[in-house]
Parts: structure tokens; sequence; C-alpha cells
């Protein structure tokens, strides 16, 4: 296991940026550019505002070569605050010459906004999505991107990209599924907080159902690995 316990979420943030940059600078020399999705949420914000504040400069990154995408969304327009994009915008992209940019649009249809992204995942790459590095994180209840408990996208094989129902929240995601996040080179978590400490148990110690804790689907050649803050870890063995 992959597993790295970290004093705060601080120390976490900045591990995490640093593999950021540390997988941008190794793609660019190997491929001439590097491919990320980006994933929402409080931790990943403090990672993207630490790459953006301590290495935004060319001299630190050739950010023209990186290509943001994104793991999953909210049917919500880009500048809604519940919105994917808009944080990582402003916490990041605007922030630093990023190569391009590619969201998820919320604001269509769901299933047309699913279709739409993956024919543009499938026209970049050239066929099936190899990303260089896809940022997840955890929910309370195990779900990673929108990959949520018992929902069907868990059952996708035969998409990139899927629209979502998760009717705890009466609402539909757009989201990666399992087949394009573990065809990844490298999947990184990134959990903090009290909160995600028995979810992460269940996840990395205990032979739980999968469709109870998506996050056990997630499984690229290499394994995911964890970047976590002590009170996450709090109750692993």
């Amino acid at each position: 296991m992959n597993l790295r316990i970290y004093r705060d979420v601080l120390d976490l943030s900045e591990a995490a940026a640093h593999l950021f940059v540390e997988e941008a600078r190794r793609s660019i020399v190997e491929t001439g550019r590097f491919t990320v999705a980006l994933a929402g949420g409080s931790t990943p914000k403090r990672a993207y505002e630490i790459l953006a504040t301590e290495y935004g400069g060319p001299e630190d990154l050739d950010w023209s070569r990186v290509h943001a995408f994104f793991g999953d969304e909210r049917t919500v327009p880009p500048d809604h605050g519940d919105s994917n994009y808009r944080m990582a915008r402003e916490a990041l992209l605007s922030r630093v010459p990023a190569g391009s940019v590619h969201r998820m649009h919320g604001e269509l249809d769901p299933s047309e906004a699913a279709t739409l992204y993956e024919e543009e995942l499938e026209a970049f790459f050239g066929g099936s999505p190899a990303f260089n590095l896809i940022l997840l994180g955890i929910g309370e209840d195990g779900h990673t991107a929108s990959l949520f408990p018992r929902t069907p996208a868990l059952d996708v094989r035969d998409h990139w990209v899927i629209e979502n129902s998760v009717e705890k929240f009466g609402t539909i995601r757009l989201t990666l599924t399992v087949p394009a996040i573990n065809a990844a080179r490298r999947v990184a978590f990134l959990v903090a907080g009290e909160g995600k400490a028995e979810a992460l148990k269940e996840i990395l110690e205990r032979n739980v159902d999968p469709y109870d804790y998506p996050a056990k689907l997630v499984s690229p050649a290499d394994g995911p690995d964890w970047f976590v803050d002590r009170t996450a870890a709090g109750l692993l063995d």
C-alpha cells in the first residue's frame, strides 16, 4: 500500500503539490505534455493554491504543456459556487499559464455533457484516455469523484465519462468512470480530517464491498497513492 501520513493538511497539500510538479516535469520530458484530472474539495484546493504560489512561474514548470481535465463535476454552470471548475480556476488555473483547460459542461443536459466530454477525451488522447495523474478525494460515505455507493456509474465499463444519478442528493453528477481512472499512470488520493477516518479505515483495512465504498474500485497498475493527514489516519492500525 502506497500510504503516506502527514502531520496536517498543510503538509499533505505541500506533498501533493510536489507530486504534481514531479509528475508534470517527468511527463513533459518523456512525452512533451502533462495531462492531469483535477479533483474538487477543500484539500485539493489548498494544494492548488500552493502550486500557484510556489510553482506558478515558468522557471518552476512549463505550464504551457500542462493540460487540465476534471474527474467529476456538478450539474451547475461554471460560475456557480458549487462548480469544481470554478474552484480550480480561482485557486490555480487563472493564476498559471496552463496550456489548455478542459472543463466538464455542467450547465448542459447531463447526458449530452457526458457524451461531449467523452468525445473530447477520445479526440485529445487519440482513443482511450490515459492520464499522467488523477487527483481524487473520498467522502465520508467512501465515494470518490462522483462515484457514489450503489449508484449506476459503478457498473459502467464501456464509457470513460457518465452522468450518474445520486439519489441521496437528488441530483445528477458528471464523472469519470472506473476504467478511465484505472487507466491513469498515477492516481493520488488526498484525504484530510477526522470525518474521513472511518471511511478510510474501511477502504484500506477491511474487506468491505466496493459498491458500498467505491474508492476501493480504484486500482491502477501501480496502485493508488494515499496522501493522508494524521486525523484522517487516526483509526488505522
